[in-house]
């Protein structure tokens, strides 16, 4: 702290710019934690019970115990498209609903929409993080730099090399570097965690779309 508030007002201004991108870097982690927790607990258990049910009306009816699961919200779509085709008399019962390639075709368009809309969701900060984890370093890189400079700028104005002069500036100016590590280290590790996780959840979204077309199908064809 002391060397803190005994830095020049450029490096103080840096630290506070770190400090900043550190605190928010802390708080989208926690919150991204959070949300892609229940978004795979949720699809774990979304799966188990879509697979334990044999009409989608009866899968529909339970939709609400699974609202953070992207799973759900995709065949929450598929499901009110389905009704939007019944409600407008293209079948009479729930194994008829698509009777021909252009309901499949929209049933697909809807997953497509879906499903990039979940990932969207599911990125939502992710920007933030890997910017700071490149960024954080180079900025407290600058405050380094910059501090470095004031005090040898302070040497050449004293005439003076000797430690007890050099020292204090030179370990003033690291600080910034030490910050904007401290800010980087976190961020780069929950992007990357982040990353690979919403990875798992965008790949059990295409093969739970897969899943999904391939029901769609063979209610056509049972038709």
């Amino acid at each position: 702290m002391e060397l803190v508030l005994n830095a020049g007002p450029v490096v103080k201004l840096v630290l506070l710019i770190l400090i900043y991108f550190s605190v928010v870097s802390w708080a989208i982690i926690l919150y991204k934690f959070l949300v892609v927790q229940r978004a795979m607990r949720h699809s774990e258990d979304f799966l188990e019970f879509f697979w334990s049910k044999k009409r989608f009306d009866a899968i529909g009816q339970g939709l609400k115990e699974f609202r953070h699961s992207p799973l759900a919200v995709l065949f929450r779509e598929v499901y009110q498209e389905l009704m939007q085709s019944r409600r407008g008399g293209e079948g009479r019962e729930e194994g008829h609903m698509l009777a021909d390639l252009g309901e499949q075709e929209r049933v697909a368009r809807v997953l497509r929409r879906a499903m990039t809309s979940e990932t969207h969701r599911l990125e939502k900060y992710l920007t933030f993080l890997a910017t700071t984890g490149s960024a954080a370093p180079f900025i407290g890189l600058f405050g380094t730099v910059w501090g470095i400079m004031d005090a040898f700028h302070g040497i050449g104005q004293t005439g003076s090399a000797s430690l007890a002069v050099v020292a204090p500036g030179i370990s003033e100016a690291l600080v910034a570097t030490a910050i904007g590590l401290v800010a980087a280290i976190p961020a780069v590790i929950g992007y990357n965690h982040f990353l690979n996780k919403i990875n798992v959840l965008i790949g059990d979204m295409d093969n739970f779309s897969q899943e999904v077309l391939n029901i769609v199908q063979r209610m056509g064809r049972s038709r």
